[in-house]
């Protein structure tokens, strides 16, 4: 039985950082005269804060110099930040540490997969940054996913084969990034937009001992 690589993406899936993006974005569109929604906020997830900022402007209808779009980018990653500095260990997902925890019990590789820059400093402050073997962020790749390059980073740092790995995702694109890198994608939300994903679940606490076993086994 070969060992196993398991790669899990950060924001949706082991902590909820999603709120503050969406706290950050709303008072940035704010300043510049902006009404910002829940619904829009879905669109710029997983998406390049460049990207986000040109949706926002035009959702808004403006147009501003490029120096202030480097400052207003600068700022929201700044109020972004002064929400993180706060977190802690409560803010881990349910029964994410469970499934951490059974994984690194039998000995199978486990990593971080993420877009995000603040990767580290994010899990440092929910005391979890000594649990992974490999961490592979933002400041690793250059491609964003549906690109697999971060998967394929990861299974190449645990030195385990892509097609013996199993990643956990919350976003479309990253089970699309999965899915092209011959992983088993395992799906974190909800059914009908992660119909892409090899197996769904809710939230960790629906996924089985059972389940991960079969998957160890393989």
């Amino acid at each position: 039985m070969s060992k196993k690589g398991f790669i899990f993406d950060l924001d949706g899936v082991i902590v909820d950082t999603a709120k503050y993006h969406f706290l950050a974005w709303k008072a940035l569109a704010k300043s510049i005269g902006i009404d910002f929604s829940v619904e829009q906020n879905e669109q710029l997830k997983g998406v390049s804060r460049v990207r986000s900022l040109e949706k926002i402007l035009a959702w808004g209808n403006k147009t501003i110099s490029n120096e202030q779009f480097t400052t207003l980018m600068q700022k929201k990653n700044d109020e972004y930040l002064s929400y993180i500095s706060q977190m802690g260990e409560s803010e881990v997902l349910p029964d994410v540490p469970r499934i951490i925890n059974s994984i690194i019990k039998s000995k199978q590789g486990i990593a971080l997969g993420s877009a995000s820059k603040n990767a580290r400093q994010i899990l440092k402050k929910v005391s979890l940054l000594g649990v992974f073997d490999a961490i592979v962020d933002g400041n690793d790749v250059t491609k964003a996913k549906p690109d697999p390059e971060v998967f394929l980073k990861g299974a190449e740092a645990l030195d385990i084969k892509p097609e013996h790995c199993i990643v956990f995702e919350d976003s479309v694109a990253g089970i699309q990034a999965a899915n092209v890198a011959n992983m088993i994608s395992i799906g974190i939300g909800d059914k009908d937009v992660l119909h892409e994903a090899d197996y769904i679940y809710k939230d960790f606490t629906e996924l089985s001992p059972e389940f991960l076993e079969t998957l160890i086994k393989r």
